[in-house]
């Protein structure tokens, strides 16, 4: 058995940004990693070639009897900068008090190697468990995981095989109450570019005689809201489900006030959609957002020009039952027709992400056909985690999106169990970024028997 701590500091001194192609080298070095320590506890190791950044696909193989578990994980991190705002380097792993600090510590290398070290000390401890377990490692899901998809379908008829999904790439609100994510917002992002005059032109000869592309731009985004915070844009709320009863209970055991959470975002009031407190707002809605504008001079001092161009970066984080595409045609339609005439303008389409939600059992409306194995994963992570952590686990709807989880469903056919490991005092793609090592080690047990669990089961009913 290695020491998890001391793995994870190697882990982190790796810099593996997938987004930058000056940190080659650190994406290697973290591959191959991550694969040399699944080769030392027993797994046969592949690494599967991509157009980018290879996959890890790690197995324990057995008999079809035996249970079947992916877990999954992301070996690339988010760049680091701005790199003056670090207390320590950020690839140079520190530890101060409880915490590990180092790019990627909670996202995702720590959560990660927590179900890596649970398997290795399992195995250490029973070489005969009845359990196949697969390690399904990308390098590319802080961009987006381009090239997830087509693993998924080139490893389908191995993948499919499957019960389930264990991830923990979603978070908690606190060390003692465990999250089981049991929904993610879907995204759908896009570009729109407004133009006016083919060069820009000086504000004093030419200004009155042309609409400047910044106000087409800022009467356009103004429309696509109402005042009370309903995104205003015919069909966008038709297909979103009504929220069950039992999501609402869940949700009110959560134990942060709205005035904590007022405070902790630094804002003076809410803003939100009528009907819905702020932690239902994030989790149960669909949202309109604008990630950024631009247009014209940027620089100190003044230059007074009419831009020729003038920009804005949108996402629309969707929820349960609607459908990627139809929400970006709608968005699309009423800028169409709101569009000031004497511009022109296009729409430069971004990647999407369908929701995703499962429901664990013994909740209303649990499908019927749920697998057996995976009803009996939630209630031992259930079991698991109240033992553990010493509260039972809260099952809640997440705010933000993570698009593999929807195709490893789509193309597969399997549902994911997801354990959130990371707080929100770790500053995920922040400075100072960290992973709690207290939750780290309680982890490791709520994983470690959570497997246990499901090999006593087999396959059969839950």
């Amino acid at each position: 058995m290695f020491d998890p701590i001391e793995a994870l500091k190697e882990f982190i001194r790796h810099p593996s940004v997938s987004a930058d192609p000056a940190f080659k080298a650190g994406m290697h070095g973290a591959r191959d990693f991550i694969a040399s320590l699944l080769g030392r506890i027993g797994f046969e190791v592949e690494v599967v070639p991509t157009p980018l950044h290879p996959v890890i696909l790690a197995e324990r193989k057995g008999p079809d009897s035996w249970p079947h578990v992916i877990i999954y994980g992301h070996y690339d991190v988010q760049p680091a900068d701005p790199l003056h705002l670090w207390t320590t380097p950020a690839f140079e792993p520190t530890v101060r008090g409880d915490r590990l600090y180092g790019r990627g510590a909670a996202d995702n290398k720590g959560p990660l190697l927590t179900h890596v070290a649970a398997v290795a000390r399992l195995l250490e401890r029973r070489p005969d468990l009845p359990l196949r377990i697969t390690f399904m490692i990308e390098g590319e899901e802080e961009m987006g995981s381009p090239s997830f998809p087509a693993f998924l379908d080139a490893k389908a008829e191995r993948l499919k095989k499957a019960d389930f999904v264990l991830l923990s790439d979603t978070g908690s609100p606190r060390e003692d109450q465990i999250v089981i994510t049991c929904g993610l917002r879907g995204l759908t992002l896009f570009d729109l570019e407004v133009t006016g005059a083919r060069t820009d032109l000086h504000s004093g000869l030419h200004g009155g005689v042309l609409r400047n592309p910044i106000q087409a731009l800022a009467e356009v985004c103004a429309t696509l809201h109402d005042a009370d915070g309903r995104v205003n844009v015919p069909g966008f709320y038709d297909d979103v489900l009504e929220v069950h009863p039992w999501e609402r209970e869940q949700l009110a055991r959560f134990g942060q006030s709205e005035a904590e959470y007022r405070e902790f975002l630094g804002i003076p009031a809410f803003y939100t959609h009528k009907g819905y407190t702020p932690f239902e707002a994030t989790r149960f809605l669909p949202t309109l957002e604008f990630n950024g504008i631009g247009g014209g001079y940027q620089g100190e001092g003044s230059k007074t020009v009419i831009p020729s161009k003038a920009f804005v970066k949108v996402s629309c984080r969707l929820v349960a039952n609607q459908d990627p595409e139809k929400i970006r045609a709608l968005v699309y339609r009423a800028i169409t027709e709101r569009m000031p005439k004497d511009v022109t303008f296009r729409l430069i389409e971004q990647h999407n992400g369908t929701p995703y939600v499962v429901v664990p059992p013994d909740r209303a409306n649990t499908p019927a056909d749920q697998s057996p194995v995976l009803a009996r994963a939630f209630r031992a992570a259930d079991a698991a985690i109240g033992e553990v952590f010493g509260k039972p686990p809260l099952y809640l709807r997440e705010g933000g999106s993570v698009p593999i989880i929807a195709d490893i469903k789509r193309k597969l056919g399997l549902d994911s169990v997801m354990m959130g490991l990371f707080l929100p005092e770790d500053n995920l793609h922040a400075p100072d970024e960290s992973f709690n090592l207290n939750v780290m080690r309680k982890g490791m047990a709520a994983s470690e028997r959570i497997l246990e669990t499901l090999a006593a089961g087999g396959r059969g009913k839950a």
